[in-house]
């Protein structure tokens, strides 16, 4: 689908920002770290949980447990996928029991994939609480489900598409909006 009036919204430099400001309110939240575990959703969930035990390594000297979800299999849109869905690894290999899981995500839009990795997680036990932490919530819930931290709120229309671009995968930093036509 063609687009238009693509706008960047975050730079390399408001992203690091955004996940410094993030780190810090996790830990005024969890002012115990050692109950504090960081999950990320695959695939930019994944790169940016990877920041924030970084960030929080570098703030407090302790280096929380990371563990990483796939949620493939959990979507419920996946009966209407043209294609057979690739499944990646689910890495967490740390006891979630007493443990503050803060979840990350890119972007949070309908819910749809928090509620999918809701299920997915809740097969790993019971941990004392899930946060939730996104990079960017651009608003349009269809589920009742918010951001616990997040780094940008940015209002969209449904016509709009939020294209995370990280330097892991990408090798370009930054958040873009894109119109489609």
């Amino acid at each position: 689908m063609p687009f238009k009036n693509i706008r960047e919204i975050m730079n390399g430099q408001s992203i690091e920002n955004a996940l410094t400001r993030i780190s810090h309110e996790i830990i005024e939240h969890n002012t115990d770290t050692s109950e504090i575990a960081i999950v990320g959703i695959r695939t930019r969930g994944e790169y940016l949980a990877n920041r924030l035990v970084a960030i929080i390594e570098n703030m407090k000297g302790v280096k929380l447990p990371l563990g990483l979800l796939d949620i493939t299999l959990y979507r419920d849109d996946l009966m209407h996928a043209h294609s057979q869905p690739v499944v990646h690894e689910t890495k967490i290999d740390f006891d979630i029991s007493k443990k503050n899981i803060i979840l990350v995500d890119d972007v949070l839009y309908t819910g749809r994939t928090i509620r999918a990795a809701l299920d997915a997680f809740i097969d790993f036990g019971r941990p004392k609480s899930i946060q939730l932490a996104v990079l960017v919530d651009r608003g349009h819930r269809e589920l009742p489900i918010r951001a616990d931290y997040v780094g940008k709120n940015i209002p969209t229309s449904q016509k709009e598409t939020v294209i995370v671009k990280l330097d892991e995968i990408d090798k370009q930093e930054q958040v873009l909006v894109q119109e489609q036509r």
